[in-house]
């Protein structure tokens, strides 16, 4: 299976040059790449592909203007023009907005394949680099495993990484156990558990907001292009790291135990992208991120061999009785408690729903059942017209 290790490295100053020269040719070609198809689109409604912009690399390699994109190996501007190729097809599908241009103060990657670096007794010569790369091992490669693809990135904060895509052939499924559970996302408590138990949201942005709002309102009142509102924007990057990397473990460490402790593990299939056009909750569920968390649980039962199941999202967990099935018909969101007004049982709402995962989970993982409620049909959405207006739904 293929994995990436990720390390922190720090590049003496001839290789932080050609690092950042080629990061900056990678930006040139991808944006003139994307303005060129872009331009052609909107004038004559043609679709370019990957073929006719390598070969527009070939020409602006040769104008005397853009001599400098041959000092910088070929490989990471080609990976680049294969990369608005991928965000382009997603964004035919509608998968993905429009691509952006790149900005330089956001940093910046170059993506190497195996014609472009050397790998040796555990060390990285790149393309153009004389020595190799200064990485700080932090945990070692598998046993056997040579990376495939290496990505050089440079964060909005100044950080240097590199990221070592292998194929790792280490990875053995775990022992099985008998043990299902349910997960119910929230906001309060990030998940509830069929356990009854509650993993509280850390809030991270919330735990740093002060912080960032301080370095935020300085970076408003430098002068733009002034080298203090460079000193000032890496200020509030590093904010930003800060809440990104401490998000980041919590949920690594959140999905590998229960992982680890679970052999069928039940969530609801979210349109988080959806809920996040809510203005009430979109910072907290931004915050919280459920999206993150689905996508670590995937890729790690994959992994190990865990089973992963992810039911409708109109199943009404927090409406239905644990105990007898009664639906209610209205739960706001304000009432966390709720007693059945049919068989008078008391429910603490993210735990009731959790239960009801964990059944309607283990019901489609069994026989593949239907878990939608009885005559239930999706609701009929407004459509947008392309001047923006609402149109009445389609009868």
């Amino acid at each position: 299976m293929e994995q990436a290790f990720r390390y922190r490295f720090y590049p003496n100053p001839e290789q932080e040059i050609l690092l950042r020269k080629t990061m900056g040719c990678a930006r040139l070609v991808y944006n003139r790449a994307l303005a060129a198809r872009t331009e052609a689109w909107y004038q004559r409604q043609e679709r370019i592909d990957y073929l006719k912009t390598s070969s527009e690399l070939t020409q602006w390699k040769q104008l005397e203007e853009l001599q400098f994109l041959n000092e910088v190996s070929s490989v990471p501007l080609q990976q680049g023009l294969r990369h608005l190729q991928k965000a382009f097809a997603n964004f035919w599908a509608g998968r993905a907005k429009y691509p952006n241009f790149k900005k330089k103060h956001h940093g910046g990657s170059a993506e190497f394949t195996k014609a472009a670096f050397r790998w040796k007794d555990g060390q990285v010569w790149l393309a153009k680099c004389v020595e190799a790369l200064p990485i700080r091992w932090s945990r070692e490669l598998p046993d056997g495993c040579e990376p495939s693809t290496i990505t050089v990135k440079l964060d909005a904060s100044g950080r240097w990484h590199v990221s070592l895509l292998v194929d790792n052939q280490t990875i053995k499924p775990l022992s099985k156990v008998d043990k299902s559970i349910g997960l119910d996302v929230g906001i309060t408590s990030l998940i509830a558990t069929s356990d009854g138990d509650k993993i509280a949201n850390p809030k991270h942005f919330k735990r740093l907001r002060k912080k960032l709002r301080q370095v935020q309102k300085s970076l408003s009142g430098k002068q733009k292009g002034s080298n203090n509102r460079c000193v000032a924007r890496r200020k509030v990057a590093k904010v930003h790291s800060r809440i990104a990397d401490s998000r980041k473990d919590f949920l690594h460490k959140l999905t590998t135990q229960l992982v680890r402790e679970n052999q069928t593990i039940v969530v609801e299939d979210l349109a988080v992208k959806n809920m996040l056009k809510l203005p009430i909750l979109a910072q907290n569920i931004s915050d919280a991120s459920w999206g993150e968390l689905i996508r670590q649980l995937s890729y790690k039962c994959q992994w190990y061999g865990r089973e992963l199941v992810k039911i409708d999202r109109w199943f009404p967990s927090s409406k239905r009785c644990g105990n007898c099935g009664h639906i209610v018909d209205k739960l706001p969101l304000s009432v966390r408690e709720w007693d059945c007004p049919k068989c008078g049982a008391h429910h603490d709402r993210d735990i009731n729903a959790s239960k009801n995962i964990l059944a309607a989970g283990l019901a489609v993982s069994v026989c593949g059942a239907n878990i939608r409620p009885d005559n239930h049909t999706a609701k009929r959405q407004l459509r947008k017209s392309s001047n923006g207006k609402k149109q009445k739904p389609k009868s």
